[in-house]
């Protein structure tokens, strides 16, 4: 029995193994030839082909530059930038709920999202460049996570856990309230609509500069969660179990939270808020490969990825104005959340 009266998932998946390693796969290369291919002006996969093909050799692809251009320019950055994002709030998710020992956890439980909100609505509010604003969603959401932590370490007479989500709640509602505040501020024809575009969360304007400047901080958070995965399996126990099997929690709690949280902030820097890929994702990677966390992670990565991609290319084919994807998100998630509700006492209470 683990704290909060949550129990642990059942200690396998009913699927077969080998399903569980080839469907994710296969969804995320279908979903991604499909959004490359995608669009106003339709390519072929026979064309995607040539063109990554001459770009990773140096060779010349014969075919006209137009379509070189926007298969090499324009969507492989934005579809590039969706694995990305949507890879690491999966990988994060995961994460979080496994910390926390809760199914309904997301990666913005500790203010991430609200942090990286408020410093890029700061950045937009003073007219800042592309960049600026980025670096400052990047800084808000890390320097966010660190106030909870440390109002987490301040009080120690409680569960941590339980510390820890209560600080997180606080301080989101605190910067919530000064986001709202800048808006009223802002100036109603050009800064508040592209503060409120940015919050709904977007891919429209990605570069191949975003996805460079963010993947260090990805790949930087994601190293130590897979060195540690086998650990995080034991983090899923009770405090007092898991330090009875020689883990150090408090430490290792704030290794990964860390690194959930960098990921987290990196993503969220240059797409805005798409919410519930990180509360959703990780419990359909649960169906494919079970609870333990070897085998979790990396589906909850392909997973993740694949979505946001697919959720990406309706934002941008449904309607002539592109829909932002937290709309999106939203309407997908929803329902599935309800059926959640009505469906994981079994697994995990």
């Amino acid at each position: 029995m683990t704290s909060g009266g949550l129990r642990r998932e059942p200690p396998a998946s009913r699927m077969p193994a080998w399903v569980g390693k080839a469907v994710p796969w296969i969804l995320l290369v279908a979903v991604t030839l499909a959004a490359l291919a995608s669009g106003k002006y339709s390519v072929s996969i026979h064309d995607i082909v040539l063109v990554l093909a001459a770009k990773l050799s140096g060779s010349a692809s014969g075919l006209p530059q137009n379509v070189e251009t926007v298969i090499w320019n324009v969507r492989l950055p934005r579809v590039a930038c969706g694995l990305l994002v949507g890879a690491s709030l999966a990988v994060a998710g995961a994460v979080y709920q496994g910390l926390f020992r809760n199914p309904l956890v997301s990666p913005d439980i500790l203010g991430v999202s609200a942090g990286s909100s408020l410093g890029a609505v700061l950045g937009i509010f003073l007219s800042l460049p592309v960049l600026a604003i980025q670096s400052m969603a990047f800084a808000g959401g890390l320097a966010s996570v660190a106030l909870v932590y440390a109002i987490g370490a301040a009080v120690r007479r409680h569960d941590p856990v339980l510390v820890l989500v209560l600080a997180g709640i606080a301080v989101g509602a605190l910067l919530g309230a000064c986001i709202s505040l800048v808006k009223v501020l802002a100036d109603p024809y050009n800064q508040l609509p592209a503060i409120t575009f940015w919050l709904l969360g977007s891919l429209a304007s990605v570069t191949q500069g975003d996805f460079l400047s963010v993947l260090p901080a990805m790949i930087i958070g994601l190293v130590p969660i897979v060195l540690l995965r086998w650990r995080l399996n034991l983090m899923t126990l009770d405090d007092q179990e898991a330090r009875a099997l020689g883990i150090e929690t408090t430490r290792m709690r704030l290794v990964l939270i860390a690194s959930a949280t960098l990921m987290t902030a990196a993503a969220v820097s240059i797409s805005g808020i798409i919410g519930w890929i990180g509360l959703l994702v990780p419990h359909v990677a649960r169906a494919f490969a079970g609870p333990n966390f070897s085998r979790l992670l990396p589906v909850a990565l392909l997973l993740g990825g694949g979505y946001l991609v697919c959720v990406d290319t309706l934002a941008r084919s449904i309607a002539p104005v592109e829909v932002p994807l937290g709309i999106l998100t939203a309407a997908i998630g929803a329902p599935f959340f309800i059926w959640l509700l009505t469906t994981t006492r079994q697994g995990w209470q």
